[in-house]
């Protein structure tokens, strides 16, 4: 309790509120909310209040004025076109009381009132507030920051499930999981992070174009680099553990794909979208690429590290999604894949091995003496090129860290949302309760809970198939 107490009084009183609600209700409230924008969006992109003032019933042809008409009345004006008409009558007032301006003021003026021209002469000075300003620039939060559609914990029954009236297993896993959601594994193990592509000028792939922004913050994790994306896009992403051995970046999910929104998009028309547009990008390494990073101190490339490393990511891979979610390919095909290492091949970079010495390593310039030039000493030829680098295929694998579920019918929703649910591998640890195998193996507790309802449905099937239909024989009437 008191362990509780502690967690938990700092925050507002709207968090405890949400925190004591179940998430299937917060979830379907959610839900609710984003249909009910979703159409409130649609309405005014229509401008229905444009045609609000025509009417029909009119049946006049004459554009004449009617008789009974007033002259200079005001006429009303749409709701979209009442800012335009504000500004047009505030243009046609003429100000009563003008303020009388430095230009304005007259010699008499100056000569009554003392010390009046040296002010209007002198403006004030404005003060400094560099210090201030570079201060406030510091603390303003980046533009990225909580951008990503960060998923709760799932919400699972760890005791034994209560049978409600209705025959329905209340095991806190959501009503419609066979036909509502689309699971996302395996998850790799890597840092959650917003890509962003601006507009350049320059060739794609050439041009430094691609930030790779922090989830919480927003704030740079690499300096800007090419790469083969196009301009004004923005992706969910996971920054591969690895990245600096084999520059993967596990694209997630699609915000906006050449400064289209597609994040108000479904969630199994992203995950199409995503693969389908991943798949078109050229698979060519951008030709500025240097796979010696510099010294953290010299910033030269005197010293490279003994295995050539990535400077920046340049595979942009999708991760699997599985739009079957029924509790048999749940047991059969994605709590598995959600468990296995994932094996992908790309190339990487591995130095050339030198080429062989030469017989004849050095040519001798000895001269004739008698012609008067004295002799010079033998000198050889060396190259001053760095070792060459080739790219070669290289199986990866790839650490699976759990399974992702998103709501079918929800769009893409900046900051945590209880329409992503998040079902790790190992469990996290939790402040006031034992750590036990049930806590440490989250996925292990959604298979058990999914076998549990797949046992229950085949009971079901086999006592419906047992159960003897009875006939009533109805004698005839006399």
């Amino acid at each position: 309790m008191s362990q509780d107490r502690k967690s938990t009084f700092k925050l507002p009183p709207a968090l405890k509120r949400e925190s004591s609600v179940p998430q299937e209700i917060r979830r379907n409230k959610a839900l609710e909310e984003q249909k009910r924008r979703r159409a409130q969006q649609i309405e005014s992109n229509r401008q229905f209040d444009l045609f609000a003032h025509l009417s029909i019933n009119d049946g006049s042809d004459s554009d004449d004025a009617p008789e009974n008409a007033v002259p200079n009345s005001p006429v009303t004006a749409s709701a979209a076109l009442g800012p335009y008409v504000a500004m047009l009558n505030e243009d046609s007032q003429v100000p009563q009381n003008e303020e009388v301006s430095s230009s304005m003021v007259t010699r008499d003026t100056m000569d009554l009132v003392p010390g009046f021209a040296e002010q209007v002469a002198s403006p004030a000075k404005k003060k400094s507030k560099k210090r201030n300003k570079k201060k406030s620039n510091y603390n303003k939060p980046s533009k990225w920051a909580d951008q990503c559609m960060y998923a709760e914990l799932l919400e699972m029954a760890e005791e034994e499930p209560s049978w409600s009236s209705d025959g329905e297993d209340n095991d806190s896993l959501p009503n419609d999981l066979e036909s509502g959601w689309v699971a996302v594994a395996p998850v790799p193990v890597g840092k959650r992070c917003l890509v962003v592509t601006h507009q350049t000028a320059g060739a794609i792939g050439t041009a430094a174009n691609t930030t790779v922004r922090s989830r919480l913050l927003g704030k740079s994790l690499i300096p800007r680099f090419p790469s083969t994306l196009p301009p004004l896009t923005v992706l969910d992403c996971i920054l591969d553990a690895n990245w600096r051995q084999n520059g993967i970046v596990h694209v997630l999910d699609v915000v906006r794909w050449k400064g289209q929104d597609i994040g108000d998009c479904e969630a199994p028309f992203r995950f199409w979208w995503r693969d389908t547009r991943l798949g078109e990008l050229p698979s060519t390494l951008p030709p500025t690429i240097n796979f010696f990073p510099k010294n953290q101190k010299t910033g030269d490339n005197t010293e490279p590290a003994t295995t050539p490393q990535f400077p920046y990511p340049t595979y942009f891979l999708p991760i699997p999604y599985h739009t079957n979610t029924t509790l048999a390919s749940l047991e059969t095909q994605v709590i598995p894949s959600a468990r296995s290492k994932r094996s992908v091949v790309v190339e990487v970079p591995t130095e050339k091995p030198p080429p062989p010495e030469p017989t004849s390593n050095f040519i001798s310039t000895d001269l004739d003496l008698s012609a008067g030039v004295p002799s010079s000493s033998s000198f050889t030829f060396t190259s001053t090129l760095t070792p060459s680098i080739v790219m070669a295929p290289s199986p990866i694998v790839i650490e699976p860290d759990g399974l992702l579920l998103y709501t079918a019918e929800a769009s893409y929703e900046p900051g945590t949302s209880p329409l992503s649910s998040w079902v790790p591998i190992t469990g996290y640890a939790t402040t006031g309760f034992p750590e036990n195998p049930v806590n440490q193996r989250p996925l292990d507790l959604f298979q058990r809970l999914v076998q549990r309802r797949l046992h229950k449905r085949q009971l079901v099937c086999n006592n419906a198939s047992e159960t003897p239909d009875v006939f009533m024989d109805v004698e005839p009437s006399a």
